[in-house]
This record gives C-alpha cells, sequence and structure tokens, in this order.
C-alpha cells in the first residue's frame, strides 16, 4: 500500500500537468469489475435501479472509450476537469456500488508520443550472421571409461 500511495504521489503531478497543457481537463480510467456472485440480469437490474445507466456520465464530463472486456468487466476512459472528479467519484458510488468493484486510475494519452518515438526511432542494423564456432579437437584424446567392476554378492 506505501508503495501505491508513492507512486502516487510522484507520477500524478506529472500526469496532471501533461494534461493541462491540452485543454485543463484529466483522463480517468475507471474498471468496474465484475461481482461474480451476481448474475447479469442482477448487475442490469441494479444499474437500472440506481438509474446509472440514464445519469452518467455527469453534465461536463465526456465518456473517451467504454469497452467490455470479458472476464472482467467494463473499462471506461472519462475525459473531465479536475473539479468533477468528486462528482465522478460519487456517480460511481451511487450507481455501481454493490454491482461492481471499482478501479480508478489516472490516464493519459500516449499515442501521439509513441508515434514520435516510432518515426524517430533508429533503424535496426540486421546482425552479421553468427554460426557458433565448432570446438577445436584437442590434442590429447579423451580418455575412455574404464569398465565398471561388479561386486558378486551371495545370499544366505
Amino acid at each position: 500500500m506505501k508503495w501505491i500511495l508513492l507512486c502516487w504521489f510522484l507520477f500524478v503531478p506529472f500526469v496532471l500537468k501533461a494534461q493541462e497543457a491540452n485543454d485543463g481537463k484529466i483522463m480517468l480510467t475507471v474498471i468496474l469489475r465484475y461481482d461474480e456472485t451476481k448474475t447479469l440480469d442482477e448487475i442490469d437490474d441494479h444499474l437500472a435501479k440506481t438509474g446509472f445507466i440514464k445519469n452518467f456520465p455527469p453534465e461536463g464530463v465526456e465518456i473517451v472509450s467504454y469497452y467490455i472486456v470479458m472476464g472482467v468487466g467494463h473499462v471506461i476512459t472519462l475525459r473531465l476537469p479536475p473539479d468533477k472528479l468528486r462528482e465522478v467519484n460519487v456517480a460511481f458510488e451511487k450507481g455501481v456500488w454493490s454491482a461492481f468493484r471499482t478501479e480508478f486510475y489516472p490516464t493519459y494519452d500516449y499515442m501521439r508520443i509513441f508515434n514520435d518515438l516510432k518515426q524517430n526511432a533508429p533503424t535496426p542494423q540486421p546482425e552479421a550472421a553468427t554460426t557458433p564456432a565448432k570446438p577445436a579437437s584437442s590434442e590429447t584424446p579423451t580418455p575412455s571409461p574404464s569398465p565398471r567392476r561388479t561386486s558378486r554378492h551371495r545370499s544366505s
């Protein structure tokens, strides 16, 4: 837990700073892990009863992507102003708790950086074909194993 908190305090300021450079908004990836003690119908009923599907996302929050990952659950990436973070959290607490286990991760778009790195990456040079060298024959012959002695034991 200490390691997670340390990473959070070290990296979140950089992620938030990178996002502020764009439009002042942050991105958040939310994983809603299935509660396997519930059927899909029970989960859908819960979401309908709480109004999550109808009311989500809060105003001013954009859904960037929404995927279902088989065996895991829902993976949602949101873009929002930092002052909407509490509102998003409350929407999940009121809408999905007891149907899913929730995980939240600060997120940033790496695609432009990845493409820049890829475009500027040096082309790898093919390595010269090397075949393993054959061991040099020894001047001294390898000694052959001596015959084994067998012992004869008589049982009384």
